[in-house]
């Protein structure tokens, strides 16, 4: 390894340690990691030793940033249709129908780890994260219990998404490499719900109160806002069946929906000038959209120069079950797609039982740490309080779920293999 190499690998263990150490540094972690992400790819273009190699570096760069750009429109894109249903009260809408004015704790985190489930199963993990922690919010619960509702959100919206192909691209990239069929997937959800309610219950002990719904200050929904919700949901859909039919990218699909947004809530707001639709782009949080800027350039770095690549010697070097196990361990800090593509690139020999248990790791094992996923970095910015070590006091809770869903799939896959 090469001196310039072992100096990138510094950058991107700063990079982590910085947001590791937030509460200490009091360094906003995203100042961090896009420091470190930006510095490490200017070491690679000053550091090129010819032009030829330079030119990769370009390349690489270039790919990297249209990733980048895509999640950050999407991300933009998602924010605003939340931000504008939650001013308008329909956030607060949903709450006052579904649930009573009184629930028991318990039955609320219940019902909460139920809900991150099924809507992350066909919304993507973003959005379904969003609207949850909005929800989350809305009950105005006290810091601490709010930290258990916020980990039981980010843990279920990654075990929801993993067992469809409109839930998670990781599994949307095994599934097209014809490693697994869509009915394998379905079995795999069976387990992963079976985590996620075992974790609903780890959470829940001590939690013997009742949450009262405050209906006092409800913002009544307007008609607008009611037709904003639909427009919202019907792009969700249209973003899965377009992406299916016709590979459409989801980013499109959604600025789209976006934009048709704007038209409606324009011609039928009433007051536009004092409140305009587009200021809504102003309420979300560029923190969180820097955050992953920073850290995607990190991950992209490491792609570059091999180090994710070289994961896949553990194959070699241990058991199957094992290495895939370790892969969802190593999600928590690694982006999950580069991860599974470099996986795939190797052409290991796997069983079906052991690439539904990799489906699994890459795309629960990333809850293990708040930055591991997205649905964690957006729930971060959306609670205040929800930090690195907040949410790493659950580690052991959140880490004996993940190993009884890693086996319960293994285990579905051995039954169904014939």
């Amino acid at each position: 390894m090469s001196v310039v190499e072992v100096a990138l690998l510094l950058m991107a263990i700063l990079a982590i340690l910085g947001v590791i150490f937030e509460e200490v540094t009091h360094i906003s972690k995203s100042i961090v990691v896009l420091f470190f992400g930006t510095l490490a790819w200017m070491l690679l273009f000053i550091s090129a030793p010819d032009e030829a190699f330079r030119l990769r570096v370009q390349e690489a760069f270039n790919h990297n940033i249209l990733d980048i750009a895509g999640l950050w429109l999407f991300l933009m894109a998602t924010m605003t249709f939340v931000a504008y249903l939650n001013k308008k009260g329909l956030i607060d809408s949903v709450i006052f129908k579904i649930l009573p004015r009184q629930i028991s704790e318990r039955k609320l985190l219940f019902l909460t780890a139920l809900f991150c489930f099924a809507f992350s199963s066909f919304a993507d993990n973003i959005t379904a994260t969003l609207v949850s922690m909005a929800l989350v919010l809305s009950l105005k619960l006290e810091l601490r219990k709010a930290l258990r509702f916020a980990t039981l959100v980010v843990f279920s919206v990654n075990s929801g998404g993993v067992a469809m192909i409109t839930g998670d691209v990781t599994t949307l990239m095994i599934f097209l490499a014809g490693k697994v069929e869509i009915t394998q997937l379905l079995l795999l959800s069976l387990p992963a719900l079976a985590a996620v309610m075992l974790l609903a219950g780890m959470l829940s002990i001590g939690m013997n109160g009742v949450v009262t719904i405050d209906r006092s200050n409800r913002v009544h929904s307007q008609r607008t806002g009611r037709m904003v919700a639909w427009v919202f949901f019907l792009t969700i859909f249209a973003t899965i069946l377009l992406s299916l039919l016709f590979d459409i990218p989801p980013t499109l699909t959604f600025l789209a929906g976006l934009s048709v947004m704007f038209l409606l809530a324009h011609q039928m707001e009433e007051k536009v000038i004092n409140d305009p639709i587009l200021e809504y782009i102003r309420a979300i949080e560029f923190e969180t959209l820097l955050f992953f800027l920073g850290i995607l350039l990190v991950v992209g770095m490491l792609q570059f120069i091999g180090v994710l690549g070289s994961l896949t010697a553990l194959y070699d070097m241990m058991p199957t079950l094992l290495a895939n196990f370790l892969m969802g361990l190593l999600s928590a800090l690694i982006d999950n797609v580069p991860l599974t593509a470099a996986l795939l690139k190797s052409d290991l020999e796997m069983s079906v039982a052991e690439w539904m248990g990799l489906t699994y790791a890459v795309g629960v094992g990333g809850s293990l740490l708040i930055i591991g996923s997205a649905a964690g970095i957006v729930a971060m910015s959306k609670l205040p309080g929800l930090t690195f070590m907040s949410y790493f006091r659950s580690f052991g809770l959140l880490f004996f779920a993940f190993v009884v869903g890693f086996l319960a799939v293994y285990g579905v896959g051995v039954l169904i293999t014939p």
